[in-house]
């Protein structure tokens, strides 16, 4: 498995909307693998293919939520390919939400409660669920990366121009 590079603002990457993956095969199975080297890696808990460059409808997350209150994280590594949202809950909630993209920047994010997800697994396999909490939450962040949305696309612009001029000061001190 490889580390990819993953890409930061304001590259044009990132504003790609990725198409579909056509067939769930060892390729994208490869693709798959490497993300989550890539997600362990950076510490994170979701990785869109579009952060990797990569143009194409797959994500994986694995949110690493422990078993018991201050126990150690458990792994359970979720594909999603050709993820579709089919539809959101009326009632919203906030969450301060980072991304690798925009590195060790966060901000209140509002979105819907919960949502209903279709997608397929790594074995090609058809899902469809309800979700709520943080997995709802990463679920629409992801999915808004393969359509070439970032997370402070839906803030306030002054709050999108602080978060910014706070990240090139982090990027100068670098």
């Amino acid at each position: 498995m490889t580390v990819l590079t993953i890409l930061e603002v304001p590259d044009p990457g990132l504003r790609a909307v990725a198409a579909p993956v056509a067939a769930v095969d060892d390729g994208i199975r490869a693709i798959a693998a490497d993300m989550f080297e890539t997600m362990y890696a950076a510490r994170g808990i979701g990785l869109a293919a579009t952060q990797v460059g990569i143009e194409r409808r797959l994500f994986v997350m694995d949110l690493q939520e422990p078993e018991e209150e201050g126990g150690e994280p458990v792994r359970r590594p979720l594909t999603f390919i050709n993820p579709e949202i089919l539809s959101v809950s009326d009632e919203t909630s906030v969450y301060n939400e980072g991304c690798l993209s925009i590195p060790e920047q966060y901000a209140e994010v509002e979105r819907p409660t919960r949502c209903r997800v279709k997608w397929q697994d790594a074995d090609g396999a058809a899902h469809e669920e309800d979700m709520d909490g943080l997995m709802a939450t990463c679920v629409q962040h992801e999915i808004d990366h393969l359509n070439g949305v970032l997370f402070t696309d839906h803030i306030s612009k002054l709050k999108r121009d602080m978060l910014m001029k706070k990240l090139a000061k982090l990027r100068k001190g670098a």
